[in-house]
């Protein structure tokens, strides 16, 4: 008989579910392993003896076990992990196994499957595959993973699937795809495309924009209102950093800073100023001026003013270049937005924050882009597209803070990350502050793509990022 919840508030009966689904511990891991060796050596043969292997000695694994809930005994579970030694975000799910006396009748093994699914992902993993019998690729097929051709394992037919994950994509079209359309007006009013207007010929999409007939760089940010109402100072120091960062994209040193700001009272708006000359104290430049209001809604908008002989171009690299990233890896998570926003600047002093700004400026790359919300991915697709290209990225090769999941790094704003493109072992990037690696290749197909260690590639981004077009 299916158990039943009945609700004293309302009355009505609720179906429960004969299992649960959890993280396995001590003598369920036994369990586990006891319905493997059942399934696996006893039944199917697969094995000799035992179906132990080096994946059940590596503490990152996870194993997920399904317990009934009338007895808690373990009738199903699965195990997943990281196929490298340093876990760049490539894991494989394996050994799923139902008990026998339920097998077949309670879609327990797709249960498992998907929940298998939501923990990788919300461990930061970006390709997630397993090799499964043939028998159950129909069924993996059904939950929507990919087939990618067959395999064997100990003499049995399997096929090799994998688990779509759009993470990068997603925030690529969250965040940049818009651009296009939202700015066309801008292209209308010259009668042109916004690529005559915008930033003009050779910078359309950059960071900052050249001022026409002078030396001057432009470069203006906004902040999330719910940042600037959640926590002011850390806004005001974030106006600054976003900005000085495009900056310092284009090879600009700052001259001065205009910042428009307003909060629903005083200590808000007071603590928002704080930031900003906090901020603009350490990167040493000025604040010029600007709008404060006080009685409305919290935001924060701020302008950079910079000045560079010969801008570095976003749009400037060529087919073939590499493609470089320099990161500040020190730092951690900001308090409430792990896996969103890596701080590493509020922890330097204001000669650190000035070298690395200048870092573009003395390198002078053929392109350069600052990692933007897009993360480095949706960055670098960015910085591709403004040159009509597209790019290769290798994963094992991008710097990356120590114990952090690759997914979170790859689609979090950084702090300080800057992709530069310039012939392959061209790059002059790099100073004992940050760390600097090749991690790929500009080329002639459109969007981004990612090469793992095993030599297959995935597609982070199909196709152009914004739409704006070659610069």
């Amino acid at each position: 008989m299916t158990p039943f919840d009945v609700p004293v508030l309302t009355g009505s009966p609720r179906r429960t579910s004969p299992w649960a689904i959890r993280r396995a511990e001590g003598a369920e891991l036994d369990a586990y392993r006891r319905l493997r060796r059942t399934a696996f050596v006893d039944e199917q043969h697969l094995f000799a003896g035992s179906d132990r292997d080096d994946v059940d000695d590596d503490p990152r694994t996870v194993v997920l076990v399904a317990a009934a809930t009338e007895t808690g005994a373990v009738i199903g579970g699965v195990r997943l992990a990281p196929l490298t030694e340093r876990d760049v975000g490539w894991w494989a799910g394996s050994r799923l196994v139902v008990d026998g006396s339920v097998r077949g009748a309670t879609g327990l093994g797709a249960r498992l499957v998907e929940e298998a699914c939501r923990v990788a992902e919300s461990a930061g993993v970006l390709r997630f595959d397993a090799t499964v019998q043939d028998r159950y690729a129909a069924m993996f097929t059904r939950l929507g993973w990919t087939d990618h051709g067959p395999a064997s394992i100990a003499g049995a037919a399997h096929r090799r699937m994998r688990w779509p994950v759009d993470r990068i994509r997603a925030l690529a079209e969250r965040t940049k795809a818009p651009l296009a359309a939202l700015l066309d007006p801008f292209g209308a009013a010259w009668g042109a495309a916004p690529a005559s207007s915008l930033g003009g010929a050779g910078f359309v999409g950059d960071d900052g924009a050249p001022v026409p007939g002078s030396d001057l760089v432009a470069a203006c940010d906004a902040i999330l209102p719910a940042m600037v109402q959640r926590d002011p100072e850390w806004a005001g120091w974030c106006g600054v950093l976003v900005n000085v960062n495009d900056l310092a994209a284009m090879g600009a040193d700052p001259v001065g800073l205009l910042d428009a700001v307003a909060g629903p009272d005083l200590g808000t708006v007071q603590r928002v100023v704080r930031g900003l000359r906090s901020a603009a104290e350490a990167w040493g430049v000025p604040v010029l001026g600007g709008h404060t209001q006080v009685g409305v809604a919290a935001s924060l908008a701020v302008t950079a003013l910079g000045r560079a002989a010969h801008p570095v171009p976003g749009g400037g690299g060529r087919r073939h270049d590499a493609l470089a990233l320099t990161a500040d890896v020190s730092g951690g998570w900001r308090p409430g937005a792990h896996g969103a926003q890596w701080d590493s600047s509020s922890s330097r002093s204001g000669a650190e924050l000035r070298t690395m700004g200048r870092m573009v400026h003395d390198a002078a790359p053929r392109a350069a882009k600052d990692v933007s919300m897009a993360g480095v991915v949706g960055t670098a697709g960015m910085l591709a597209e403004a040159a009509g290209l597209g790019a290769d990225i290798e994963v094992a090769l991008i710097p990356a803070p120590a114990g952090v999941a690759m997914g979170d790094w790859l689609t979090c704003f950084p702090g300080f990350g800057m992709l530069t493109a310039d012939a392959p072992g061209a790059s002059r990037m790099g100073s004992p502050l940050t760390e600097t690696a090749e991690i790929g290749r500009l080329t002639a197909a459109p969007g981004v793509r990612l090469v793992w260690p095993d030599g297959e590639t995935t597609t982070a981004l199909p196709g152009p990022v914004t739409g704006l077009g070659h610069a």
